[in-house]
């Protein structure tokens, strides 16, 4: 008997898997707030230089006093790192166009009258009461820690993902779970007191670990608790759950304005999280390959029970369960490593495609999402509307998967996604409806190639090297993800070459994705020598059992198309 006709025996979705299931997804929801939490808590204000301290005696206005102490930029806004070094009262007895000309004029002259801002900044807090910004004045000279933050918050799910991907396997999904729970909750909460920049990062970093924990051990507990034929329809629920947050973060950032209770009201709800997750029962799966098959018995006819099916949990032995698990026992994949994935020819190429594909997919996307207030949009609509463009995208490449086949389907999100980046990048910054058009489709086409690349690198790598393979791509979307908001900077130098390397380098692992073979219909490989063979043109007919399993594998990998 297969492991799914014992999960069927004890209840397949019964009232325990319902349940379970539920209060997996519900953190699911705020895994969102905290990976684009960025776009709130570290929002640039309108800023420029406070007046000199001698003025604050004087009964000018804001006006007056902006107009003597801080010269104008090219835009007749007001300089965010310049100020004159001393007030021109001068300019008082002309109107504020005159000036502003006279400025133009003279502006070469003027150069040696400037200064930094030696008395700080002042901000204009309208939308937000406070950020980390305006807190530690993260402008001018240290504007590019702003995009560090985001850097080292990515640097921890890396480092989360390798980390807690392999204490799982040793020490189990649940007990990994309620880790990652408590170190969200403490990790958001130090985050949000933090009294210095530097330990805002570090918690952060602690945030990061902490959602690839939760990652990880939420979707294996997920799928290891319920049906093989049911796991599509659960995997794309999930899925959705992690777009819904999208939606919610921009709700919750609207009606809390400061960047500390923001921060802190993503974070608290990990507290209940973490106790309710005592509750869940570790996977039986990993116990009976973990030599525990006495523990997975007891779990097994605790789920019977709870599903009212008792008498056939009692039923459930030893030497059923080991039966059952003949086929895992097999395809241990314990004598194979990442390098692996590079040793034949066809292997080597499809990696190396497949890097490019999650590396690019994951950096245009960081970049796009990650940098709002670039759109001249409110900030919360234009969050909602990032957040909803992925619901009808996500159909849409998986009717195109189902029809089209998946190679196309990649190759057009990444294409189309790098040529909606790069229009932007010819169009007026006045243009703002276009300009967020664009953005739009782009942000839609890129949750659709992660959709599409989490299928579709599942069904390439054989069953004894897939978990290596799919670490092996994940670590270069979480590189990806790093390396995007660094490029943001280039922007303050030149403004249009951030839209033109994340534009490109879609465009060029979209041609990369050409050289993958088509998986739509074909056997699922279960051995190097399968692919090397799918290589090399020659090719089997799908047999019912591998059907099966491209079944099981597909619904197994749609569960993390977030």
């Amino acid at each position: 008997m297969p492991f799914g006709d014992l999960l069927e025996q004890v209840g397949s979705t019964g009232r325990f898997q319902i349940l379970h299931v539920t209060l997996l997804c519900i953190p699911v929801l705020m895994m969102a707030s905290h990976n684009l939490l960025q776009n709130f808590v570290a929002a640039v204000p309108s800023h420029y230089c406070s007046a000199h301290t001698n003025l604050s005696q004087t009964q000018l206005s804001l006006e007056e006093m902006l107009l003597i102490t801080v010269p104008l930029d090219q835009a007749g806004k007001p300089q965010r790192c310049q100020r004159y070094v001393a007030p021109q009262w001068h300019l008082l007895a002309k109107n504020g166009t005159s000036g502003s000309r006279e400025l133009e004029d003279t502006d070469d002259g003027l150069d040696v009258n400037l200064q930094g801002c030696t008395d700080g900044w002042s901000y204009n807090m309208t939308a937000m009461t406070s950020t980390i910004i305006s807190d530690w004045h993260l402008v001018c000279d240290l504007r590019s820690l702003k995009q560090m933050s985001q850097t080292v918050y990515m640097g921890g799910v890396l480092v989360g993902a390798l980390v807690f991907g392999g204490l799982s396997d040793r020490y189990g999904r649940r007990i990994l779970l309620l880790i990652s729970n408590l170190l969200m909750a403490v990790a958001g909460t130090c985050a949000a007191f933090s009294p210095s920049f530097s330990l805002f990062c570090l918690s952060r970093f602690g945030c990061g670990m902490a959602l690839s924990g939760l990652g990880l051990n939420t979707f294996s507990l997920i799928v290891e608790w319920i049906p093989t034929r049911v796991r599509t329809v659960v995997g794309t629920i999930t899925g959705y759950c992690y777009t819904v947050g999208q939606l919610i973060l921009a709700v919750i950032a609207y009606f809390i304005r400061d960047w500390r209770w923001l921060t802190l009201a993503v974070s608290l709800p990990f507290y209940v999280f973490f106790l309710y997750s005592w509750w869940f029962h570790e996977s039986s799966r990993w116990l009976v390959l973990s030599n525990k098959s006495d523990q997975a018995i007891k779990n097994l006819k605790s789920v019977a029970k709870f599903n009212g099916r008792r008498e056939e949990g009692e039923k459930i032995d030893i030497k059923m369960l080991q039966e059952s698990m003949k086929k895992e026992m097999s395809c241990s994949q314990g004598s194979y490593s990442v390098l692996d994935l590079f040793r034949t020819p066809t292997m080597r190429t499809m990696t190396v495609c497949l890097s490019a594909v999650w590396l690019s997919t994951s950096f245009a996307y960081y970049g796009l999402a990650m940098d709002l207030q670039k759109f001249g949009v409110d900030i919360y609509l234009i969050q909602v509307i990032f957040g909803a463009v992925d619901i009808p995208a996500k159909v849409v490449i998986t009717v195109s998967m189902s029809f089209i086949g998946r190679r196309p389907s990649q190759c057009g999100a990444l294409i189309i996604a790098g040529v909606t980046i790069l229009i932007n990048v010819l169009v007026p910054y006045d243009k703002q409806t276009v300009r967020t058009c664009l953005a739009v489709v782009g942000k839609g086409c890129l949750a659709a190639s992660f959709n599409c690349c989490y299928l579709y690198s599942g069904e390439l790598y054989p069953t004894i090297i897939r978990q290596n393979g799919m670490g092996w791509v994940s670590m270069m979307a979480r590189i990806g993800a790093m390396v995007a908001p660094m490029v943001l900077l280039a922007g303050d130098y030149i403004p249009w070459l951030p839209g033109l390397i994340y534009g490109g380098a879609l465009i060029l692992s979209g041609v990369a994705g050409i050289f993958l073979p088509e998986t739509l219909g074909s056997p699922l490989p279960d051995t190097i020598q399968d692919v090397e063979d799918r290589g090399s043109g020659r090719k089997s007919k799908m047999s019912p059992k591998e059907a099966i399993i491209l079944q099981d594998t597909q619904s197994n990998l749609l569960k993390q198309a977030a």
